[in-house]
C-alpha cells in the first residue's frame, strides 16, 4: 500500500495515508485454526468470518471488494458472499503481496494492484481484503 497510497512511516501514518486514500484493510476471517503459516493451511471448517454484512452497512459508500491473493476470495466467496446483498460491489482479486506467491515479480503484482485500486486517488470507498 505504500506504493498505491503512499502509505509509509508508523503505523498510525500509514493507517491515515489508507483513510485519507479511501481504502479500508481487513480480514475476511475472524478467526480460524491455522497450524502454518501459509494460508494452504487454514482448517476451512474452523473458519469465521467477520461481519461483512453489518460493515458494509456502516460503510454504504464501499464500492469495491478487493482481495490479496486467491485464498481470501475463496473464503469469502465460500462464507461471506452468499448472505450479502452484493450487487453493489465490484469483487477483484489479486495477487498475493506474500513472498510466498513468488511465481509473480513485485513490479508485476504492483501493475496489478494498480490497474484495479489505482493510484489511491479517487472518490468512493474501497476495501482491501
Amino acid at each position: 500500500m505504500g506504493e498505491i497510497a503512499n502509505a509509509r512511516g508508523n503505523y498510525d501514518e500509514r493507517c491515515d495515508a489508507l483513510m485519507d486514500a479511501g481504502i479500508a484493510v481487513w480480514d475476511v476471517l475472524a478467526s480460524s485454526v491455522r497450524p502454518g503459516s501459509m494460508d494452504a493451511d487454514i482448517q476451512s471448517k474452523t473458519a469465521v468470518a467477520n461481519n461483512f454484512s453489518g460493515f458494509l452497512s456502516d460503510h454504504e459508500a464501499i464500492e469495491m471488494i478487493c482481495f490479496n491473493g486467491q485464498k481470501a476470495a475463496q473464503m469469502f466467496a465460500r462464507i461471506v458472499q452468499p448472505g450479502l446483498d452484493s450487487k453493489r460491489l465490484v469483487i477483484a482479486s489479486l495477487p498475493s503481496t506474500s513472498p510466498a506467491y513468488a511465481s509473480m515479480s513485485y513490479v508485476d503484482k504492483l501493475e496489478k494492484w494498480r490497474s484495479i485500486i489505482g493510484d489511491g486517488e479517487s472518490d468512493w470507498e474501497r476495501a482491501l481484503i
